[in-house]
């Protein structure tokens, strides 16, 4: 018996399938069968357990029909550009304004942010309703590239571009090496720096800097693996992925294709006033891609650069 038959008659395992229907990422939805809030077929679900075709599979209140793999839809995919002041949460106990106040609403579904941005941080967000999609880019495991524009208050010695390059350096929770680092130029004290690392930990290039005893005065996130912010998704904008680029990304990953339906035509949302209620326009042509078919392998360096560029009165690009 070959693997791939094994695997239709045992069934999808839990935790996979309810990150793929977009209730939550897979280590959430572990969590939660272990704290006994999923049930198949009226059964409380255990850890291990999977399901098949014509299972109920329960989740607090989702309810679940497992359905074989030709009946499932592609994953939707957001881009957003996050501006500074606003939290990548859905609760905040100090009820600041949260990205997921403006995003499109779903049923049955729920969008994950794939990858945080702190509160004084700028730049691409992705939000999808696959966890599937969104572990293969977030988990460590497959060094997905994360590509930054840096404003510094004051300058990197070239010891210390060699350092960030080669040894790396020791913070209080392991070692950070960047695996790109350019300097953009600047006049003054303030100076643009460009680079590319292969993990998301909290805070992990400011902290870096400050290591250097250099603070980030910007700090602003241009890509995340191919998928580039384009130009024409201004601050606080967003732009829904068409079926093509949904495609390639999930190529990328490595997660089957095969059996799609197609979704409609990409959107792009105005944020609305307040809590975001507005209205829906079509999106601008995006001159830069968001998805760029020339990029490498997951886990190798991307060829392209993001072309979010633009001039500062110092020259520096940004």
């Amino acid at each position: 018996m070959n693997e791939e038959t094994e695997i239709v008659q045992q069934g999808e395992r839990l935790q996979k399938l309810l990150a793929q229907a977009g209730v939550g990422s897979r280590r959430e939805m572990e969590e939660w069968i272990s704290a006994g809030r999923v049930t198949v077929n009226g059964e409380v679900a255990t850890l291990g357990m999977r399901a098949v075709e014509g299972d109920v599979v329960c989740a607090d209140k989702r309810v679940i029909h497992v359905k074989g793999q030709a009946a499932q839809g592609l994953p939707r995919v957001l881009l957003y550009h996050k501006q500074e002041g606003e939290i990548v949460s859905r609760d905040d106990p100090e009820s600041r304004t949260s990205v997921f106040d403006n995003l499109p609403k779903l049923r049955g579904q729920k969008w994950i942010a794939i990858g945080r941005l702190d509160f004084n941080t700028s730049g691409l967000l992705i939000f999808t309703t696959s966890g599937e999609l969104a572990n293969r880019l977030m988990h460590p495991r497959f060094e997905v590239e994360r590509e930054y524009a840096v404003r510094v208050q004051g300058q990197l010695t070239a010891e210390q571009m060699r350092q960030l390059t080669k040894q790396g350096i020791e913070l209080e929770d392991g070692l950070v090496k960047f695996e790109k680092l350019t300097d953009e130029g600047g006049e003054g004290f303030n100076h643009w720096y460009r680079l590319v690392l292969k993990e998301g930990r909290n805070r992990v290039v400011r902290r870096t800097f400050e290591a250097l005893e250099l603070t980030i005065s910007r700090l602003m996130r241009v890509r995340f693996g191919i998928i580039n912010l384009p130009p024409s998704i201004k601050r606080g904008k967003m732009a829904e992925l068409g079926e093509e680029q949904v495609m390639m990304i999930l190529d990328w990953v490595g997660l089957p294709t095969e059996f799609i339906e197609k979704q409609e035509p990409a959107r792009v949302m105005r944020p609305r006033p307040g809590k975001g209620e507005g209205k829906e326009v079509e999106p601008r042509e995006i001159r830069t891609p968001a998805v760029n078919k020339t990029a490498g392998r997951r886990g190798q360096a991307d060829k392209s650069r993001a072309r979010v560029h633009r001039k500062t009165k110092s020259g520096a690009k940004l």
